[in-house]
């Protein structure tokens, strides 16, 4: 029996190379948005922290740290509002690629089936063939015997 070969089966690999490639990059920008949330909470929480430091001072001491703290604050908002669009930016990033996983994911399934349906359909010619050729040695034989019986 001949091994079957789909004609098809280097458009499947590409696509499975493809796919695995999707996959990467969408996990890269999964981490890149998951390290820029934590940078965003690290700095939210050390602005609560400074907070409740100065809210824990006395009046003297909190006044001059009051001022300090606004300075501080204008530069950490910016930053907060950085991390913000880029956090903002990386979502976009990573819906967009987990809809190409998602078409190519598709893409590479419809491949599959139908490389599943010839297979299914050559395994079938395959068996009619073979038993065509089962049957044509019994008739053979069959006709070999009776021959040699009748002479």
């Amino acid at each position: 029996m001949k091994r079957f070969a789909w004609r098809l089966q280097s458009v499947l690999n590409v696509k499975e190379k493809e796919e695995e490639k999707k996959r990467s990059e969408l996990f890269r920008t999964t981490e890149q948005l998951a390290e820029t949330r934590g940078e965003l909470l690290t700095e939210k929480r050390k602005l609560e922290d400074i907070i409740s430091n100065i809210a824990s001072q006395g009046p003297d001491k909190r006044l001059r740290q009051q001022e300090l703290f606004m300075s501080y604050c204008a530069a950490s908002d910016e930053k907060i509002s950085n991390l913000k669009q880029k956090a903002a930016k990386l979502e976009s990033q990573q819906r967009e690629k987990m809809a190409e996983l998602l078409r190519v994911r598709k893409f590479k399934k419809g491949l599959e089936r139908l490389r599943e349906e010839a297979k299914r359909k050559y395994i079938k010619k395959q068996e009619k063939l073979e038993q065509k050729e089962l049957d044509e040695m019994a008739v053979t034989s069959f006709i070999r015997e009776n021959r040699t019986v009748k002479n």
